[in-house]
């Protein structure tokens, strides 16, 4: 539980450098509990190189502790069906039971997959009161492939999902913005909201890779339409280009949508070090991508904004980019954007946002101009092609 008394006052600094911030931490040993087998990379020893982290000089002492909750079976049925539910708690106290290709359960793991749903709603709940500023949930299983009624790419239930139903069921917040920036398309999340005016999705992903969903042209359904923005991407993007894509489409669109809060999906496989990706993001990248959401969330709901961990399988480099994202969270380190994204590639950069400006910009009006005020470059004709040619080319290389 959080000790009220324990929580400091926000320290303030001078206005050159940043207001450190008090920053939940939700752990707990029980989420190393849920394992796949031997040799998975979706595996307890995550969560033991990101516990061993906290302990590190220049972190020890910067946290609020939050303790976690299991999720309520309403709280669950707002997302899964019932039979999925009654499927997963009866794997409990079982051995291996495959629920599809990549997805096993263990004799623990229906437990631990609600105690990560739950946890998620406890850290929302702290930042929601005032308890911390800002939170990271670092639990596990992740959730953003599970759908209503099946386990899917390593997830069990949809934490993030469940979390913003229960933002805005229990604790009354009118609009969410769910941001995904895992290798992998949240494909679950996105098909529990897209048709939801609520609820803004917005995911950078790579293209042509598992689940093979996220399309541009996926933009929700319904009264939704609009409110699903899918950015994916061709493998090779770093640091710079990441961080125009997040300060020139999602920083527009969420000051329009103003939400009431920010929930990230963090996955950590666009590292450049990651068995299974093919992005170039460094722990610095993951520092600038996380100042950009904590400015959204500064300008749009006073600050509240939690993450929850989803991928990221290359130990060292998961801990690595965690630290620089907790320091930038708890104000101990602050990214310039402006001169962070000067090593973009301005062709590729400039395509993407094109090409998303040309399939969104009828919702969102000021797509047509940049957060720093200066219009949305337009490729040349020949750059727009070499782009539709490369999509072409990694389509069919997939």
């Amino acid at each position: 539980m959080i000790d009220f008394n324990a929580v400091t006052e926000i320290e303030k600094r001078t206005n050159e450098t940043v207001v450190k911030k008090r920053t939940g931490i939700l752990k707990d040993p029980r989420y190393t509990g849920h394992c796949m087998g031997p040799d998975e990379l979706e595996c307890p020893e995550r969560l033991d190189v990101l516990y061993t982290l906290l302990q590190e000089p220049d972190l020890s002492g910067c946290f609020t502790d939050i303790s976690p909750r299991m999720a309520e079976k309403d709280e669950l049925q707002r997302v899964h069906s019932a039979e999925y539910i009654s499927r997963l708690e009866a794997t409990s106290g079982r051995g291996s039971v495959y629920l599809d290709e990549d997805t096993r359960t263990s004799a623990h793991s229906n437990e631990v997959a609600q105690l990560a749903a739950g946890g998620l709603c406890r850290a929302i709940e702290a930042v929601h009161a005032g308890w911390v500023d800002n939170a990271f949930a670092l639990i596990r299983p992740p959730g953003h492939h599970a759908e209503r009624t099946a386990a899917k790419g390593f997830c069990l239930y949809n934490n993030v999902a469940i979390a913003a139903h229960y933002a805005q069921s229990k604790l009354g917040l009118a609009r969410i913005l769910v941001v995904d920036w895992d290798l992998h398309h949240g494909n679950g999340t996105q098909h529990c909201f897209e048709d939801d005016p609520s609820v803004l999705f917005f995911s950078t992903h790579q293209a042509f890779t598992y689940p093979h969903s996220g399309s541009l042209r996926e933009i929700g359904k319904n009264k939704g339409k609009g409110y699903t923005v899918n950015v994916p991407l061709l493998p090779g993007f770093g640091d710079g280009d990441y961080l125009v894509i997040y300060e020139r489409l999602l920083k527009p669109i969420a000051l329009a949508f103003r939400p009431d809060m920010v929930l990230v999906s963090a996955g950590f496989d666009i590292h450049f070090n990651d068995p299974i990706g093919g992005m170039k993001v460094t722990p610095a990248g993951f520092a600038g991508l996380t100042r950009i959401l904590l400015d959204i969330a500064e300008a749009c709901c006073g600050g509240k904004l939690v993450m929850t961990l989803e991928g990221g399988y290359h130990l060292e480099a998961l801990r690595d980019s965690v630290r620089e994202v907790l320091k930038e969270m708890t104000g101990r380190r602050t990214t310039e954007i402006q001169s962070a994204i000067a090593s973009a590639n301005p062709k590729k950069t400039a395509y993407i946002l094109w090409r998303v400006k040309q399939v969104h910009q009828k919702y969102w009006k000021n797509l047509a101009v940049s957060s720093t005020g200066d219009p949305t470059a337009v490729p040349s004709r020949m750059d727009r092609f070499r782009g539709t040619l490369s999509r072409w080319i990694a389509y069919f290389k997939s």
